[in-house]
């Protein structure tokens, strides 16, 4: 991981813009969905996070609270020339401890199936195979204790 790593919440307009296209390059466009399709209406009330390297957006992650005891992390991703060097941990550090400081006692995610050795390195857990997203992505439900 680089030094310059900064995780911050997107405060601007240009900064939501940015976090909202990295979401849909990562997470919509391969599968040839429109921009827009990487909101939904739980961005409202949820907490909003972008990984930054030297200025230049390199992760983004969204938790949410599900009860008092219950946060769910949704919609992360890391830009693809970002990967394998460290981002993806370190926005999750952060967010897990959002979470704990904000009396969540678990974090559950629901994991692409191409994700699943990443949250297994970070000490999550698959509780469940859940459902196929666009027919072709299979996710799984995963816990982690905080």
């Amino acid at each position: 991981m680089t030094d310059s790593l900064k995780i911050k919440s997107p405060q601007t307009q240009t900064e939501f813009d940015e976090y909202y296209n990295l979401r849909w390059e990562m997470l919509r466009k391969p599968w040839n969905k429109e921009p827009g399709s990487e909101k939904d209406e739980g961005d409202k009330n949820a907490l909003h996070f972008m990984a930054m390297i030297n200025d230049s957006i390199a992760g983004v992650a969204r938790l949410q609270f599900n009860s008092p005891n219950q946060a769910q992390l949704r919609y992360m991703a890391v830009s693809s020339n970002h990967q394998k060097n460290g981002i993806g941990s370190a926005l999750l550090n952060r967010l897990e401890a959002i979470a704990k400081e904000n009396g969540a006692t678990e974090l559950i995610l629901q994991a692409r199936d191409v994700a699943l050795d990443f949250y297994k390195s970070n000490q999550y857990i698959i509780i469940e195979k859940t459902y196929l997203l666009f027919d072709s992505i299979q996710h799984y439900l995963m816990k982690k204790e905080l």
